[in-house]
């Protein structure tokens, strides 16, 4: 088994090499052929930048690396991990940063902006190659490592929804078995001894799962275990080695005080070059919400931040008036015939998101934290769930781990546990990291369609008991519940 996986990563990364590579030789192409000439000047009889052949290494060996970094931080080297429209999605947005930058990098090297066409013409070459490359590199991945084989150990707790889950992948995951965990820990040993290519602990006692985790290990079983909110922070802790015990740390405080200067530092200066450049855009947006039915511009929330401190959260209305009318909250289905025409055109390309601009530099609000909740909604999922008020630790944020790494149905406790991930492992980086995959997920359908009619993102399920208040939303349609 062993042997195999390193197998597998090996063809992984040499597909990955190739696919750069040949991204890489198309840049090469245009520069030599085309602006290489522009910077040099010769072209135009002036006096410029002459390269030898070091010089236009060290111009190619930049775009690679910054084509290797972007993409590998939007997940385009996840072959085979990834599905193909995720990974080609993930090529598409590291080639057009990586070009934009390379643009501004030849503008500047010639001490004059270029055309832009050739490099344009390059980004639909390259993207043409990363369609057919992708695809074929998942047709070979799938033909050479067929679904892994996995026996699911699970407790009480009903399972149809991690089984749907893993369904969504059956290229990679296909779950052969399912045992409950009451059988007995020897009769799952024996069943694990059966050859399984990994196991799932799937919602069973801490006991049980430490048990089966290291009878796994002993036997180099690969298990994919369900993380409980302790296991979250337990993640994020330091490791100390005052003595010679090893010792986990969790601080009482989610950031420190350094980190809380530079992330509203940095709120601050991005917010404002934003709504500079957004100006235009918002002028248009309010124009066209008045014109359409003459209501009021923006929509307006009490929310909740740091420490539960309540402030108006701000969007650009994109339901009709009277969405509310009756007084009860409810998730925005698909379709929803509350949302005006104008407001399905900016929440499809979240304009409506733009006025919590204002919130941030208030410092309300930051760009990166668990989204903002009502406070009724908190002291309802706090009923059942009392760790929800555990991301309230940081500021709200316009967008965050759970947006990125969920959808817009993934469950409350699921919200929970994925922005204590950030809370528990955050860094300057991990919030740049999530600005550039925010931008990813907004052209993905699940992170902007409303719910199907059986949904509910609640802790109990609406059809088997009656909790007032608890399948709820707001006006808007995002991430927030």
């Amino acid at each position: 088994m062993k042997r195999f996986e390193s197998l597998k990563r090996i063809l992984v990364l040499w597909m990955n090499f190739i696919g750069l590579l040949m991204q890489t030789a198309v840049y090469a192409y245009i520069w030599f052929e085309y602006y290489y000439p522009l910077v040099n000047g010769y072209q135009e009889g002036r006096l410029g930048l002459k390269f030898y052949r070091n010089g236009h290494i060290l111009v190619l060996a930049l775009y690679l690396v910054l084509l290797f970094f972007f993409t590998n931080t939007f997940g385009g080297l996840k072959i085979g991990y990834l599905k193909p429209v995720d990974v080609f999605l993930s090529q598409l947005f590291s080639v057009l940063t990586v070009n934009v930058i390379t643009y501004v990098q030849i503008s500047l090297m010639r001490n004059w902006v270029v055309t832009p066409v050739y490099l344009a013409g390059a980004t639909v070459l390259q993207l043409l190659i990363s369609t057919l490359w992708v695809n074929l590199c998942d047709r070979i991945y799938r033909r050479v490592f067929p679904p892994r084989k996995m026996l699911l150990v699970h407790g009480e707790r009903d399972i149809k929804d991690i089984l749907r889950k893993f369904e969504t992948r059956q290229d990679k995951y296909r779950i052969v078995k399912c045992v409950d965990v009451r059988e007995g820990l020897w009769r799952l040993e024996e069943e694990i001894d059966k050859g399984y290519g990994a196991v799932i602990l799937w919602d069973i006692s801490t006991a049980e799962r430490n048990h089966l985790l290291k009878y796994c290990y002993s036997r180099s079983i690969r298990v994919y275990m369900m993380p409980k909110i302790p296991d979250v922070l337990v993640m994020g802790a330091d490791q100390l080695h005052l003595f010679d015990t090893p010792i986990l740390l969790t601080r009482e405080y989610a950031l420190s005080v350094e980190q809380r200067a530079v992330k509203r530092l940095i709120d601050f200066v991005c917010a404002l070059i934003l709504l500079v450049i957004a100006a235009p855009f918002m002028l248009v947006t309010a124009i066209c919400i008045k014109c359409y039915d003459g209501g009021s511009i923006l929509y307006k929330q009490v929310r909740c931040t740091k420490d539960g401190r309540e402030f108006m959260i701000m969007k650009f209305r994109s339901m009709s008036e009277d969405a509310e009318k009756d007084g009860v909250a409810r998730l925005a289905a698909k379709n929803d015939s509350r949302v005006t025409p104008v407001g399905k055109f900016i929440r499809a390309v979240r304009i409506d998101e733009l006025p919590q601009l204002f919130n941030i530099l208030k410092g309300e609000m930051s760009f990166i934290g668990p989204r903002p909740e009502r406070p009724q909604i908190i002291r309802q999922y706090m009923e059942d769930m009392p760790e929800f008020a555990f991301r309230m630790k940081v500021k709200a944020g316009l967008a965050g781990y759970a947006q990125v790494y969920g959808k817009y149905n993934t469950t409350p406790y699921d919200k929970l546990k994925l922005d204590l991930f950030y809370i528990e492992n955050y860094s300057l980086w991990l919030d740049l990291k999530l600005m550039l995959l925010t931008m990813k997920i907004l052209f993905r359908p699940e992170s902007t369609e409303g719910v199907e009619s059986h949904q509910v993102t609640a802790l109990k399920d609406a059809s088997k008991q009656d909790v007032p208040g608890m399948n709820v939303n707001v006006e808007e349609k995002d991430e927030d519940e």
